[in-house]
């Protein structure tokens, strides 16, 4: 037996994988699979998947990835309800997805507010190089490949992730990969189903909001706008670094009140779906409306402060008559806290009392993260 097929076996997650029903089924050739070949494809899969969280050092994440988070300011909402729920049960967590960061910011608010960090889903583009080592071996985060149609790998993935809840808190990312057009994208419900597939009394969905003034990786992002491939993550790490150079910004985590999973019927694919769009219906509310995404949803190739600080107090009395979760009050405001990131940024030019705008793409997609809460679009367009 290979060191592989060893090393997976000794896992007691994967041995409780290999006992579930529906891998067992599998495993039988239930879609005509020989069963040897279909034992190994899932043993490779739950190789793949083996992740380790080493609690006792989560905090040291701080230090080797100081260059970055020392750039970030993070700030926790709502952390009192998500102590309460993981007091009684096993939380899934269910995030938009906006930038890598998220997956330092997170859940170190998490841990900062003294709450036990989650095993997280992270693309597997992620676990290569030394960043890979660290989401392997310390945060505990599971690789994914998405858009995957393999039935080995959906079932194997599924029944990992219900055995680990059994263990372990989940946070996910229901969107799938981060939004290149800055709008906050319809959910995936794999990871929904899998989770309600772990039965696990008292279990909740937590929605979870998180929000940039700037977002690192924003003009990599914008300048593609629809994911067309996966790039390697270290051509992506040596493009964020570039961007990096004077960057600073909030994370702002803001976390809903909890869904019990039990209302939920994981066998109705109708259920699920409702879930997943409640959820993603809760976060576009809880996503902080920062002053850079106000002053990006009201710019014009050129316009006067005066005309951007009224535009400014219309959007804002359309989030709030919405229900948003505001982070600014008023036109003034936004354009106070707003403008000078921006300008700094490159995205904007400010000309005395005139504004213009520099990289049209990219303050696109700081105007489209309220996109959800705006309509028409079309009063809207540039």
């Amino acid at each position: 037996m290979s060191a592989i097929v060893r090393s997976v076996l000794s896992d007691d997650i994967a041995q409780a994988v290999l006992s579930r029903e529906e891998v067992a089924r599998y495993l039988l050739g239930a879609d005509g699979t020989p069963s040897d070949q279909a034992r190994e494809r899932i043993e490779a899969y739950l190789d793949e998947l083996r992740t380790t969280q080493r609690y006792s050092i989560y905090k040291a994440l701080k230090h080797p990835l100081y260059p970055i988070l020392r750039k970030i300011d993070r700030i926790g909402e709502h952390t009192a309800a998500v102590k309460d729920a993981a007091r009684s049960g096993r939380i899934v967590y269910a995030s938009n997805h906006r930038s890598h960061t998220d997956y330092l910011a997170e859940p170190l608010v998490l841990d900062e507010a003294g709450i036990r960090p989650p095993i997280i889903a992270a693309g597997i583009n992620l676990f290569g190089g030394p960043l890979g080592l660290l989401h392997r071996h310390v945060t505990g985060a599971i690789p994914i490949r998405r858009n995957v149609r393999d039935p080995a790998y959906l079932i194997t993935l599924k029944a990992y992730v219900a055995e680990l809840l059994r263990r372990h808190d989940f946070f996910f990312y229901p969107e799938g990969g981060r939004s290149y057009s800055g709008e906050l994208k319809s959910p995936k419900t794999g990871l929904f189903h899998a989770a309600l597939q772990a039965e696990q009394p008292g279990m909740v969905f937590v929605p979870t909001a998180v929000a940039y003034d700037l977002v690192l990786e924003d003009f990599v992002l914008a300048r593609q706008r629809i994911k067309r491939s996966q790039r390697p993550f270290s051509r992506e790490l040596a493009e964020m670094v570039r961007y990096a150079v004077g960057y600073r910004s909030r994370a702002i985590v803001t976390f809903g009140t909890p869904i019990p999973a039990d209302s939920v019927d994981a066998g109705s694919r109708r259920a699920v779906l409702d879930l997943a769009h409640a959820v993603m219906a809760q976060i576009g509310r809880l996503q902080k409306v920062v002053p850079t995404a106000v002053v990006a949803a009201g710019m014009r190739p050129s316009i006067t402060r005066g005309d951007l600080r009224s535009r400014a107090d219309a959007i804002i009395e359309t989030l709030a008559a919405w229900g948003a979760n505001l982070g600014v009050q008023s036109g003034r405001d936004a354009l106070d806290a707003g403008i000078e990131p921006l300008a700094l940024r490159g995205i904007i030019v400010v000309d005395g009392d005139r504004l213009r705008v520099r990289d049209r793409n990219v303050l696109r997609y700081y105007a489209r993260s309220l996109d959800h809460a705006l309509a028409p679009r079309s009063s809207r367009t540039h």
